[in-house]
């Protein structure tokens, strides 16, 4: 994907084939897609891709072009696959899409090391996303009648991921996904000014919280999410811009963010921002055997609502998160080799 270029790339049918395969492949190798061993082999199975496949989702990390890219032309096996979920806690590991979760965590490997929480879908390292009933109006992935606003991943975590992949196993409704990206010209330099400063406070979403988890030992369940605990109560000061002047990295959740009420440049500051970036938005509908890219440090991104059917037809994407550097969050991990932070 040379400069100037498009940000989706369409697999030919041998690519298409030959990715799926390879998923298939692997999933009678490894145990899950926490499997340790998967985990270490990841850069080296990754060299199986099709090489336009890595040479484009390479390129997209280094040029920064593009806060998005879209790989077009996965075969899905919808008869092995099965029905959209109800839930995913209680399912089988690995499951019937174990092929799909490993191309996905293969993508990841080109571009960086995939990761996990600990207290988000009790530590899986590839999510679900589906409606689950009762999430209806929550803001959360597992939603559905509610807007799910434009955010940046896991804004309010120092060590949030540096992308985020998708991938539609189905999507019969077309839900769009919304995307959005900073036009820094739309901002008066005041305000540019003010976004630089750590002067904006972001609370954890509630894919976090104990409610959207399962119910565990009351003292490992506290341990689990002491640290969320500590990031709702001593919320630490951010700032929305940072990197280049020019062309700043952003971090942002509007529907979880506030401003001291002693602040009105801040507060006005996060406004404008905010209108910029509704201004910016669009919608990419992922095709069943789409994956979605985006760079978490250029581009924001939620979801249209939609009415959910819970009949096993509705919209399921999976989902992954990626880090340059997964040293960085050693302190939150249990061990070195261990891929989940919390």
């Amino acid at each position: 994907m040379a400069t100037g270029t498009s940000n989706v790339l369409e697999l030919t049918p041998q690519e298409a084939h030959r990715s799926a395969d390879l998923g298939i492949e692997l999933a009678g190798k490894y145990a899950s897609p926490e499997d340790p061993r998967l985990l270490f082999d990841l850069p080296f199975l990754a060299a199986m891709l099709p090489e336009r496949t890595r040479k484009f989702l390479r390129a997209f990390a280094l040029e920064e072009e593009h806060g998005h890219c879209v790989l077009r032309g996965h075969r899905i096996d919808t008869g092995r696959i099965g029905p959209t979920p109800e839930h995913w806690r209680a399912r089988a590991r690995p499951a019937a899409e174990f092929p799909e979760e490993i191309l996905l965590l293969l993508y990841g490997a080109v571009i960086g090391e995939p990761f996990g929480w600990s207290t988000q879908q009790d530590g899986r390292l590839v999510h679900d996303v589906f409606p689950i009933r009762k999430h209806e109006h929550e803001q959360l992935g597992t939603g559905s009648s509610e807007l799910l606003t434009w955010h940046t991943e896991d804004a309010f975590h120092p060590y949030r991921g540096d992308y985020l992949l998708l991938s539609a196993l189905r999507n019969p409704d077309d839900v769009a996904t919304t995307i959005g990206e900073l036009d820094l010209d739309a901002l008066a330099p005041e305000h540019v000014e003010v976004l630089f400063r750590k002067r904006f406070h972001i609370a954890p979403d509630e894919s976090h919280l104990p409610k959207n988890n399962s119910a565990g030992d009351h003292e490992e369940s506290a341990k689990r999410f002491a640290t969320i605990e500590r990031l709702i109560n001593d919320r630490e000061p951010v700032a929305v811009l940072y990197g280049s002047r020019s062309g700043p990295y952003m971090r942002l959740d509007p529907y979880f963010m506030e401003t001291p009420e002693d602040d009105p440049q801040a507060r006005a500051a996060l406004e404008a921002v905010t209108r910029a970036l509704d201004r910016s938005l669009g919608e990419v509908a992922l095709r069943q055997g789409d994956v979605l890219c985006v760079n978490n440090h250029l581009a924001v991104h939620g979801r249209v609502p939609f009415r959910a059917r819970y009949d096993g037809t509705d919209r399921w994407l999976k989902r992954v998160n990626v880090t340059s550097d997964l040293r960085k969050s050693r302190e939150m991990r249990a061990l070195a080799g261990s891929r989940l932070i919390g």
